[in-house]
């Protein structure tokens, strides 16, 4: 008895303790932000009160039957079959309920699946386990991946707010234009997914899924990949920014001239330095989930502190960082990353963690690896 007391106390305890994790939950959908979220959210209350209704009248006639007709008032049980009446009312009214819920349905997935008239394009790839945003009318692209810091995945440190739903580069899009982007995969089955726009859209390797959204008002808006693609499945968020058209254009005028800058960087001369200090942000962001912060591995992954790879034959590692390892959780980062920063993050794994071989490559060098 004893026993069962304390157990009791520890789970009202606990969920005490949870309370303030419960603060933002709710029973029910967010209309979200977009005309398409609007729809859903719609049609969503609309077959809720449709059932509500139905449960209602089914369960009020068989609790009154139950009531008003129980033995212990004398009623005796009626004995028939194949009554005709009551056959074809219980075919009419339920098709003629689905026939009702049906129309809104069917109106809302047409307007969901039109994506024609697009006024920007954005194709999205994903990667394990990034998201890479290619704005296709501007022709630029970047990689956004996530930025919570590995000392709050470990508990060295507090979590933020977004703990897990950080990026260092969003999603940037201008309010009130339709975007339609296009899903994809390099690697395996990802899922786009972002609840205030009500949108979930598989990203398939080798084939392109179709969305579109509107968004009309400015502010951040989060979600996360929803397909289960690995070890770092948790890791890999969705942030998208809606800002005034004036700002999207200055945005869109700065990220031009960044890439076109990053493209300059094959041609200069680097010192050891810096790419070393280059490399170690681009291995942090890349390399660090598999490899360790400290090069050290783990599990299915090496290490490549004092690893014959990362202190021996250049070529080699050069192969492996830009082409990946057949049959291996190790990828392909040649198209990934810049000369710039695949330079730097080689680099860099030949001089952290005390492998200091003082050997260093360049952005051209890769670039002429790349290319022979």
């Amino acid at each position: 008895m004893h026993v069962h007391v304390k157990r009791a106390g520890a789970l009202v305890a606990g969920l005490l303790l949870s309370a303030p994790a419960l603060a933002e939950w709710t029973l029910n959908m967010s209309p979200g932000v977009t005309e398409t979220s609007n729809q859903v959210y719609g049609l969503h209350m609309t077959i809720l009160w449709i059932c509500v209704a139905i449960g209602v009248v089914v369960f009020g006639v068989m609790f009154w039957s139950i009531f008003a007709h129980r033995k212990s008032k004398g009623y005796k049980p009626a004995h028939f079959h194949e009554n005709t009446l009551v056959e074809i009312l219980w075919t009419i009214i339920p098709f003629a309920i689905l026939v009702i819920m049906a129309i809104p349905a069917t109106a809302t997935l047409v307007d969901m699946y039109d994506t024609s008239e697009a006024d920007i394009d954005i194709r999205v790839t994903g990667y394990q386990w990034r998201w890479q945003y290619q704005y296709l009318n501007d022709e630029f692209g970047y990689f956004s991946n996530l930025a919570t810091s590995r000392d709050e995945i470990n508990n060295r440190m507090d979590k933020n707010e977004n703990y897990l739903l950080d990026v260092d580069n969003p999603m940037v899009i201008p309010v009130g234009k339709r975007i339609r982007l296009e899903l994809t995969a390099a690697d395996v089955i990802h899922s786009w997914w972002v609840p205030a726009f009500s949108i979930k859209k598989d990203a398939i390797p080798g084939y392109i899924n179709k969305v579109w959204f509107q968004v009309d008002e400015p502010g951040t808006y989060r979600g996360q990949c929803t397909e289960l693609c690995g070890k770092d499945h948790g890791f890999m968020p969705v942030v998208v920014e809606a800002v005034p058209e004036e700002e999207y254009t200055q945005w869109v005028a700065g990220r031009r001239e960044a890439a076109e800058k990053e493209r300059q960087l094959t041609e200069k001369d680097w010192t050891l330095e810096e790419l070393v200090d280059r490399g170690e942000g681009v291995y942090n962001s890349y390399c660090a989930a598999c490899h360790g912060q400290d090069g050290t591995g783990g599990g299915a992954f090496p290490a490549l502190k004092g690893s014959a790879i990362a202190t021996e034959d250049m070529d080699a590692h050069m192969d492996v960082v830009i082409n990946g390892v057949n049959g291996t959780a190790m990828q392909a980062f040649g198209a990934q990353l810049s000369e710039a920063d695949l330079a730097a993050v080689i680099t860099y794994e030949r001089n952290a963690w005390g492998n200091n071989t003082g050997e260093m490559v360049t952005p051209k060098e890769v670039f002429d690896y790349k290319n022979q």
